[in-house]
């Protein structure tokens, strides 16, 4: 069996923040099967092209999906985040 997947590392972080915002960086890390450091990254390149906020709750950090933003790609940019997350039954709110 190979080792690829159909969706990139930076959509099963998206899927891990959506379905519980409060999750821990080194839980969405070990959900995903990537380090720490590569989930921090890709939370920030999500937060800084305005995908997730990220708030403060006490000492944790709850992220904030947002669902309307299209997709990247060229060929997937007609639809929007949201309409993924649902289809993979992760929460959008």
């Amino acid at each position: 069996m190979t080792d690829w997947t159909f969706l990139t590392n930076h959509a099963h972080v998206l899927i891990c923040v959506a379905r519980d915002p409060g999750m821990l960086v080194r839980e969405i890390a070990q959900q995903v099967g990537i380090t720490e450091r590569a989930a921090q990254r890709i939370l920030a390149d999500l937060i800084a092209e305005g995908y997730l906020d990220r708030e403060r709750d006490g000492r944790r950090n709850r992220y904030v999906v947002h669902p309307e933003l299209p997709l990247r790609h060229p060929l997937e940019r007609h639809h929007r985040v949201g309409e993924l997350l649902t289809a993979l039954n992760a929460k959008t709110t």
